[in-house]
């Protein structure tokens, strides 16, 4: 299948500000896309855009509100034209123990990580659908296939975006609308701070960036980075539960451990998911 040239679409990515959102916007507007970059922090993103090269646009977006939504991707497509591709990224992450996980945490990664993807989907897929044409790229997390200790309910909302998603794309078949997964290790972001990559290596936004631009050239569901993640679990699925567990026990690391009595995660979490501090951007 010969690659799909990037060059003209219009591509808008939720939580663009910094990290992989950034990095990704910036790959995409280098490979010729006209990309809108969407964020909470509404200055940043603006500020995002006018540093990078190419056709990039910024815009205020809060995914856990649905006015806020529409109102992106209305202001989207009147500067740009119809979207061609939405990418999912903005996404938020509490470590440590499943006890001491404060209420407005869970819910905030419930609200954006899950609720915002299925947001995101219901109000892309429709203009898709009439035009018989379009993709939607979620950045999920290697964390949809393992729950690794102390990341129990960002896992959950993985889990949760993994299924979603399976569910939509059954109902999608056919009509010319794609869907695709992306699930990362650990990426070195703010978002990980203070965490362990286990025995994978630890990723760049970049490493994401890059398969995002290759998936929407080459559509695929399932994208895992490194990529021999995706058969390693399924693999690991079919042993006896106790040969599962020492492996898994082996591979994905212990993050109540590896964050235990640090203070690298403090800023991120209170900006983004305890309410103590200003908010910023999430991913």
């Amino acid at each position: 299948m010969r690659p799909r040239p990037l060059a003209g679409l219009v591509i808008a990515v939720t939580g663009g500000a910094r990290g992989i959102g950034r990095e990704t916007a910036a790959h995409l507007a280098r490979a010729g896309a006209r990309v809108a970059i969407g964020d909470r922090d509404a200055e940043g993103a603006r500020a995002t855009a006018a540093e990078l090269s190419g056709e990039v646009t910024g815009f205020g977006l809060d995914v856990t509100d649905t006015a806020s939504f529409v109102t992106f991707l209305a202001d989207a497509e009147r500067r740009l034209g119809p979207i061609d591709v939405l990418v999912n990224n903005a996404g938020v992450m509490w470590v440590g123990g499943f006890a001491d996980e404060p209420e407005s945490a869970t819910a905030r990664q419930l609200e954006v990580n899950l609720h915002g993807v299925i947001r995101g989907v219901k109000l892309t897929a429709p203009g898709m659908l009439a035009r018989g044409r379009g993709h939607i790229v979620t950045i999920a997390s290697a964390a949809s296939k393992l729950s690794p200790p102390g990341e129990s309910t960002y896992a959950a909302t993985k889990h949760g975006v993994y299924g979603y998603l399976s569910g939509v794309r059954a109902e999608l078949r056919g009509s010319g609308v794609r869907l695709s997964v992306i699930m990362p290790g650990v990426v070195d972001t703010e978002l990980a701070a203070g965490t362990a990559t286990g025995a994978a290596r630890l990723l760049s936004p970049a490493d994401v960036a890059r398969a995002v631009v290759a998936v929407i050239e080459r559509p695929r569901f399932e994208v895992t980075i490194p990529r021999y993640i995706g058969p390693s679990t399924r693999w690991l699925n079919v042993l006896p539960q106790p040969i599962r567990d020492a492996l898994y026990r082996a591979m994905v690391p212990d993050q109540v451990r590896s964050t235990a009595g640090g203070s690298a995660r403090q800023a991120y979490e209170s900006r983004n998911l305890t309410g103590t501090d200003t908010p910023g951007a999430e991913r």
